[in-house]
């Protein structure tokens, strides 16, 4: 099926890489769960599918509409966004390199640059990247290479100009890479702003339906070259996405764009019901005009999400009794499902970065709105402020 590169969102997402099986004329395309492929004679590849580290028929498909909707030339699909972003940094990194990061960035990324890059030699600096002073004055030119964007950040949802640090890695010679994750596509285009990289923890807003683990990157045009040698790096390390995650993560993403929609317009209403209660201190979420990247959350991107964070007025204790009080906000890791979650990062998702200039206040409490009822989830947040 060839669909124009300038059909709409929701087009790409039902369409790119999901042609109709030709034999049956199956709508949905078959899952190939196979491990190899018969060769027509030595070297003779039907289709370039040799073994299914390599390459695998349902994973092409899922690439393939990852690209189209982050408007890139090339997708992969990894075991985890963890994995996507390892092979990405193993790929472009040696001793000695420097990365930037951001200073409120995923626990796991942080973890991983400092803890596993770090032993390898590896060095970063993790700075505001809302301070494009303090951003320039962290690369170090020739030898930072890699500026990483997180963006809305995790958790607590600050907004980087994505096209003012493109400018500045451009200036310096670094990549720049932007985790998409918390935005996705439907919300916020990276690529047109500038990045080079987009990389994605697939588990989160694209499966969308907490039933599947998995990541992705989507590199832009002009990156061919990298794009092969991370292709490489893959194939070589093998941290792809088996294919049923690729079915699963393709099914959810037929979806997105109106799940986001709803995502959006129901954490828009917890969070300015949240803005007036006493018993919160802050409320972290850009569709807020008080929130102080609201003006540019607004240009940058087309919806303000479903994340939101809040300050408890009264500290650790108070935010480890709501988050243990909620019913339809369960407690859980991960985020970007159908259902609702309630997390405390400095216990939870963000207890490796304790100590660490990235470590998260304990006070803090991460709302991942689902599409259930917006009235219902309101009077769930509201008996469980009741509570404190």
């Amino acid at each position: 099926m060839n669909i124009s590169d300038r059909a709409g969102f929701d087009t790409l997402a039902i369409h790119a890489g999901q042609a109709f099986d030709p034999t049956t004329g199956a709508v949905i395309p078959p899952v190939y769960l196979t491990s190899t492929y018969v060769q027509d004679g030595i070297g003779g590849l039907r289709e370039g599918y040799e073994y299914s580290r390599g390459g695998n028929p349902t994973r092409t498909a899922l690439e393939t509409q990852l690209a189209a909707l982050e408007r890139g030339i090339r997708g992969l699909s990894f075991a985890s966004g963890l994995a996507a972003e390892d092979a990405l940094l193993r790929t472009v990194l040696a001793p000695g390199d420097h990365v930037v990061v951001g200073n409120d960035v995923y626990g796991g990324t942080h973890r991983l640059i400092r803890k596993v890059h770090g032993a390898w030699g590896v060095r970063h600096s993790t700075v505001d990247l809302g301070d494009l002073d303090a951003v320039r004055a962290a690369i170090e030119p020739g030898v930072t290479k890699v500026l990483w964007i997180e963006t809305p950040s995790n958790p607590l949802m600050k907004i980087t100009d994505i096209a003012a640090l493109a400018a500045l890695g451009a200036e310096a010679g670094a990549l720049v890479v932007v985790d998409n994750t918390f935005a996705t596509p439907a919300l916020q285009q990276p690529i047109a702003l500038g990045a080079q990289v987009v990389v994605h923890s697939t588990t989160k807003y694209l499966g969308g339906h907490s039933d599947v683990v998995g990541g992705a990157l989507v590199f832009a045009p002009g990156q061919e070259e990298l794009a092969e040698q991370v292709t490489f790096t893959q194939f070589a390390a093998g941290a792809v996405s088996g294919p049923f995650d690729a079915f699963l993560t393709t099914r959810g993403i037929k979806t997105l764009g109106i799940r986001m929609e709803r995502h959006s317009a129901t954490a828009q209403l917890i969070a300015e019901r949240l803005a007036e209660h006493d018993g919160i201190a802050r409320v972290y979420y850009p569709g807020l005009e008080s929130h102080e990247g609201h003006e540019l959350a607004a240009r940058q991107m087309s919806g303000f999400g479903g994340m939101l964070s809040i300050d408890l007025a009264g500290g650790g204790e108070a935010a480890r009794r709501f988050a243990e009080s909620t019913t339809l906000f369960q407690l859980a890791e991960s985020l970007g499902g159908v259902e609702s979650l309630v997390n405390h990062p400095w216990a939870m998702t963000h207890a490796s970065v304790r100590g660490t200039e990235a470590e998260v206040a304990e006070s803090i409490v991460r709302l991942s709105v689902g599409i259930e009822d917006a009235n219902d989830l309101l009077a769930d947040i509201d008996e469980a402020l009741a509570r404190l």
